[in-house]
């Protein structure tokens, strides 16, 4: 796969079924559910900015996605709630310029800042986001079961 026949564009609505697909196979079931409420809030309301991107190859293909609502009013803050790359093709750099795109466009936004949530225990993904830049935050994620 040739790395610069993928193009990154903005996450449309008929994108749906290709995201929903890319991440049945990363967490093996499925959520279109989610899936069909993140895609009504980001195509039918005018209170989000699009932010959504995916790559796609020369073919259509959808071969990964980053997702993320932003209010058209609000905190120069951004946290990034869903990503994902086909597994049959990972390793290709698709994941890289997903981000380096989608914090582009943000910056062209702009916002400043983009945190975003990881497991303690998913060694991949803290892998992933240290190697695109992030660092840990002084703030601590507590939570409470009741």
């Amino acid at each position: 796969m040739n790395k610069s026949a993928i193009e990154i564009r903005l996450m449309q609505a008929d994108d749906f079924e290709a995201v929903v697909r890319i991440d049945e196979k990363i967490v093996k079931a499925s959520r279109a559910e989610y899936f069909e409420m993140k895609f009504e809030m980001l195509f039918e309301s005018r209170d989000y900015l699009p932010t959504s991107l995916v790559a796609e190859a020369e073919d259509g293909t959808v071969l990964g996605f980053v997702m993320k609502k932003k209010k058209k009013k609000k905190k120069k803050k951004k946290k990034k709630k869903k990503n994902g790359v086909d597994p049959d093709c990972r390793k290709k750099g698709i994941g890289k310029r997903l981000l380096d795109e989608f914090m582009d466009h943000l910056k062209s936004l702009g916002v400043k800042k983009l945190s975003t949530l990881v497991d303690s225990e998913d060694a991949k993904l803290t892998h992933y986001f240290g190697a695109n830049r992030f660092i840990p935050s002084r703030t601590i994620h507590l939570e409470r079961e009741l």
